[in-house]
């Protein structure tokens, strides 16, 4: 039976990208029915906002989507199209694999990290108050009275909300994931020694529900130290689970560990519903040169295919893209020792070399 998948081509780069990855996913043989919404600069033109209510009613419909890189305008009031999709479809969990693979160029080998993001809560809630505006003046005595702490009349202020209930749910996400995936240990990053009811929160509620899990080993770690230990051992993380903003920061260290956002896939799950996109942008300047590197969009088809519980089709395309990797010839600029390689491919080259080396895993 055919899987229904809402496909989001993005802007920018991102309808090259998506081309790539559905190309290599078909060649798997899994049978998908793509139902094709259009979403940021294209939605802009044709309906007047970047996230038209026809796409989250696509992505409610098939319960899966694939999605490019969707730029995010400036100074039009036009919020996050990404931030949007989470917070409106309650995709609490963002998913990012950082893995090593033969022939990408990194400082280290052998790194194997999931970061396992909180998505709805924490300093990117959007809760916040503008300088100088009438709510900030009414805000900051309010602050002073209850909480004794005096602000700056000229300051703007975010609000940092962590709940007990998103704690407990994306923590437990981390550790089914870990058991499903047969990860051995988790790793609760917080700076609970300063934030202590908010941080203090996190960490309380991960040591109480690691508890539940005596098969998987779990440790926590400041996020500060975190930082430190990645870049000098990171060997010895395995799964990572954080508040909203660690996450997004680290998850571009991972990535960095392991050749940057060109091999970065990532996934964004909720109970109803899943997003699959890359974690790089949408690089405008880029747009229609067949140059970038198509890598990380379909890693994040490999993810989707995992999902869809298509478990042998997607080995067999991770292993053809790391084939493709290894080998190092049918790789974009970014991928090869010199960016002026002259024997660097376009991204739908890299989609040919994937199918081709496909067909050989498969055969």
């Amino acid at each position: 039976m055919a899987h229904n998948v809402t496909l989001i081509p993005g802007d920018g780069i991102g309808p090259e990208v998506v081309a790539a990855a559905r190309r290599v996913i078909e060649a798997t043989g899994v049978p998908i029915r793509w139902d094709v919404v259009e979403a940021g600069q294209p939605a802009i033109e044709k309906y007047g906002t970047p996230l038209p209510d026809s796409v989250l009613e696509a992505i409610k419909r098939n319960k899966v989507a694939l999605k490019g890189p969707i730029t995010t305008p400036i100074g039009t009031g036009f919020r996050s199209v990404n931030v949007a999709l989470r917070q409106s479809l309650d995709l609490y969990a963002c998913v990012r694999p950082c893995k090593t693979y033969p022939g990408v160029r990194s400082r280290f080998q052998a790194v194997d990290i999931v970061i396992v993001r909180e998505n709805t809560e924490d300093l990117y809630a959007g809760i916040e108050f503008e300088r100088g505006t009438p709510q900030v003046e009414r805000l900051i005595p309010a602050i002073a009275e209850l909480g004794g702490k005096r602000i700056r009349p000229d300051s703007g202020i975010s609000i940092k909300p962590i709940s007990e209930t998103g704690t407990r749910r994306i923590v437990r996400f981390a550790f089914d994931y870990a058991r499903a995936q047969g990860r051995r240990k988790v790793t609760a990053i917080h700076k609970a020694n300063i934030m202590k009811f908010t941080d203090g929160l996190f960490l309380a509620v991960s040591r109480e529900v690691a508890k539940e899990y005596p098969d998987i080993a779990f440790e926590d770690m400041l996020v500060d130290a975190t930082c430190m230990q990645l870049v000098q051992r990171p060997e010895n993380f395995d799964v990572m689970v954080l508040p909203n903003l660690y996450g997004d920061i680290l998850s571009d260290l991972c990535a960095g560990l392991v050749g940057g956002l060109g091999v970065a896939p990532g996934a964004n799950i909720g109970e109803s519903g899943a997003v699959f996109e890359p974690v790089h942008g949408s690089a405008p300047r880029y747009t229609g040169q067949n140059k970038v590197n198509p890598i990380a969009t379909m890693l994040s088809g490999v993810l989707m295919l995992r999902h869809l519980k298509e478990m042998a089709a997607a080995d067999h395309l991770e292993n053809a893209i790391a084939a493709v990797m290894a080998e190092g010839k049918s790789v974009t600029y970014d991928m090869k020792p010199h960016r002026d390689d002259p024997t660097a491919v376009g991204t739908s080259q890299v989609a040919d070399a994937v199918i081709c080396k496909l067909e050989e895993v498969r055969s």
